[in-house]
């Protein structure tokens, strides 16, 4: 497969570095008067990597560590931050904080705090695609972790999904930590991939924290599944560097094992390659940071001065 254009790969780097924009931000007032967020630093390449494979008709179910799959979407960070902050301007005008953001016009269905909550809805939800209650040619992409992977769900969810031949594109983003627990204490298998192919469906594995590899293996996933309107399975071995909620320190992983994946950190590994190649400069890539930053201060900023919902609608949107 010949390699992506270097405007193409730039504008990847740019992705990823406004990720880690956005979430360094966010961690820098998390605390007692702010929400902490689950972030997702070291693992932009996974989400840059298969958003750009997807396209406006097709539809995404995330997990809790949701900020990098809507960004690479394409969604607003200030109404993102508007949101964690439970302010009018978000976009679900406050009421999903981090947890629970859903974007009707990104294509993004819910995000799902629950592990393997997503995995319960996108079989429905990509059912109602094949049965034409969406975009035709439409497939329905859901992102979680090793650990809604240890779920009950998670087998039901694949094992309808190979036998209604429903288009899903499963992402899973084996970050080898379940909130404070590592992956090696609660599951035998090495690889999440092989229980999916017991479900009749092909599945590969990718380093996730090379945005190229990510990219092209999720776009022949992507041209799969449209293809067949058949479910595939990716797992992507990648590693969250913080804790599991912000502020919280990382102190339970093990030194040496977080040394490592730091070293594999997926924005220096691109901004190396893409210097070696000659396809940037240090210059482009440092005004790439430079704008970055600046977005996110703005971002924040305009997040703060958004009003706080009005207390009368305290019971619109509420069903039960």
């Amino acid at each position: 497969m010949s390699p992506a254009p270097a405007q193409s790969r730039v504008a990847m780097l740019d992705a990823m570095l406004r990720i880690r924009a956005y979430e360094e931000k966010l961690a820098s007032i998390a605390g007692p008067h702010h929400p902490g967020t689950c972030a997702a630093v070291g693992q932009e390449a996974c989400a840059v990597g298969v958003m750009t494979t997807l396209e406006p008709r097709d539809r995404i179910l995330t997990n809790h560590r949701s900020a990098a799959h809507l960004l690479a979407r394409g969604a607003s960070p200030t109404r993102m931050m508007a949101e964690v902050l439970g302010r009018a301007d978000g976009y679900c005008r406050g009421r999903s904080g981090s947890l629970h953001i859903s974007v009707k016009e990104l294509g993004v269905v819910l995000t799902s705090a629950i592990a393997g909550g997503e995995l319960g809805m996108v079989t429905g939800v990509a059912l109602a695609q094949k049965l034409g209650y969406g975009v035709p040619g439409g497939i329905v992409a859901v992102f979680f972790g090793d650990g809604a992977a240890c779920e009950g769900i998670f087998h039901e969810s694949l094992n309808l999904a190979s036998v209604w031949d429903l288009p899903v594109l499963y992402v899973c983003e084996n970050n080898q930590w379940q909130a404070d627990v590592h992956r090696s204490e609660t599951m035998r298998t090495e690889h999440i991939s092989t229980w999916a192919q017991k479900f009749d469906m092909p599945a590969v594995i990718v380093d996730g924290n090379d945005v190229e590899a990510v990219h092209a293996a999720a776009r022949e996933a992507v041209a799969h599944v449209r293809r067949t309107s058949r479910p595939f399975f990716i797992e992507l071995q990648t590693y969250r560097v913080r804790g599991h909620v912000e502020p919280e320190e990382p102190v339970f992983m093990d030194t040496s094992e977080l040394q490592h994946w730091e070293r594999r950190d997926p924005i220096t590994t691109m901004i190396d390659r893409l210097l070696k190649d000659g396809a940037t400069d240090q210059a482009a890539i440092a005004a790439i940071q430079s704008r970055a930053a600046a977005e996110m201060n703005t971002a924040l900023l305009s997040a703060q001065a958004s009003p706080w919902p009005s207390p009368a609608e305290v019971a619109s949107d509420v069903y039960a």
